[in-house]
């Protein structure tokens, strides 16, 4: 190449905005004692989450590598096996991989910070990720609503009394093209739509808006309690309409995750996709995991935000 031509290529805009987010969460981190680790990109098990997929690496002829080696959609099973283990709190910076994600905020590759804290529930997680983003994106009133309450206010419906009937009604033009093969499936369908198209716009408008206290059946990896109603202890964090944070109180009974896994497998197979293989060795560790609470964080989406761009390839090299 060329001097003139190197002297051409533009440096991206982001390139600083990006290092400076960086350093602000590893001085925000030191500053509490937590400590940094590093888990592997790729691993024998991937999640089960029904609609998610995940890359699994191939040999130069394209042959599935021994051992199917999966590239992580996040560091929260490797994560977990360190916590159990005694490593105390922790977080991490990493890249994550999610097959067929595209679009203004997805994107096939994007950069992950997840962290662990010993003692906290979900509630006391969400107090410190808005300390973060006040830090990162600028002093915000912080909202903070339950997923039920939510679908009160912006969507003029409450899921939980509400029939099936009347749901699918509200939902009744995006549900068409839905494919679905039971009751439970098109309730859950029918919420997941109103959430997309009537209430996540309206989240975080001018503000940190936390929606937490989601349905039992989305409890993923998140506690449940029956207060009151059946709820799961995870959150979610929306800015300008989008979805940064995803967290959890962590469930540690590796029998009801080993339960949740395998559901997953089941909706798998009525959803036409893989199933997956169940990963033995965060089962193996789960009852020994500590009274935690745990959030991952989308960093090219809060990078957005700082540069005030409308898409991820914009922050993207």
């Amino acid at each position: 190449m060329s001097v003139n031509n190197i002297d051409s290529l533009r440096v991206p805009g982001h390139l600083e905005a990006r290092a400076s987010l960086l350093s602000q969460v590893r001085q925000f981190f030191s500053q509490r004692k937590v400590l940094e680790v590093e888990t592997p990109l790729a691993r024998s098990y991937t999640v089960t989450e029904p609609h998610q997929q995940s890359f699994q690496l191939a040999g130069p002829e394209g042959e599935l590598l021994v051992g199917s080696l999966f590239l992580q959609t996040s560091p929260e099973y490797a994560m977990k096996q360190l916590l159990a283990r005694g490593s105390g709190d922790i977080y991490q910076v990493c890249k994550a991989f999610r097959f067929g994600e595209q679009g203004l905020q997805h994107s096939p590759e994007f950069t992950m910070l997840e962290w662990y804290r010993l003692g906290f529930d979900h509630h006391r997680l969400m107090d410190e990720l808005a300390e973060l983003m006040q830090q990162l994106v600028g002093p915000k009133p912080i909202q903070k609503l339950t997923w039920r309450d939510a679908f009160i206010r912006y969507a003029d419906i409450d899921p939980v009394i509400a029939s099936c009937d009347q749901l699918i009604n509200r939902a009744a033009n995006s549900l068409a093209t839905q494919p679905v093969t039971n009751q439970a499936q098109l309730r859950r369908l029918a919420c997941d739509l109103l959430l997309v198209d009537q209430v996540e716009p309206a989240l975080g408008r001018d503000c940190l808006t936390f929606l937490y206290d989601y349905p039992a059946d989305q409890a993923a990896l998140a506690r449940v309690s029956d207060d009151p109603w059946p709820v799961a202890h995870r959150f979610e964090l929306y800015v300008e309409g989008v979805e940064l944070a995803n967290g959890f109180h962590e469930l540690a009974d590796a029998n009801e995750q080993r339960r949740r896994f395998q559901q997953d497998n089941h909706q798998r197979r009525l959803n036409g996709v893989v199933e997956v293989a169940l990963d033995e060795s965060l089962l193996a560790v789960l009852d020994q995991l500590p009274d935690c609470a745990g959030v991952a964080v989308g960093v090219d989406r809060v990078l957005q935000l700082m540069v005030g761009v409308s898409s991820l390839a914009e922050v993207k090299v």
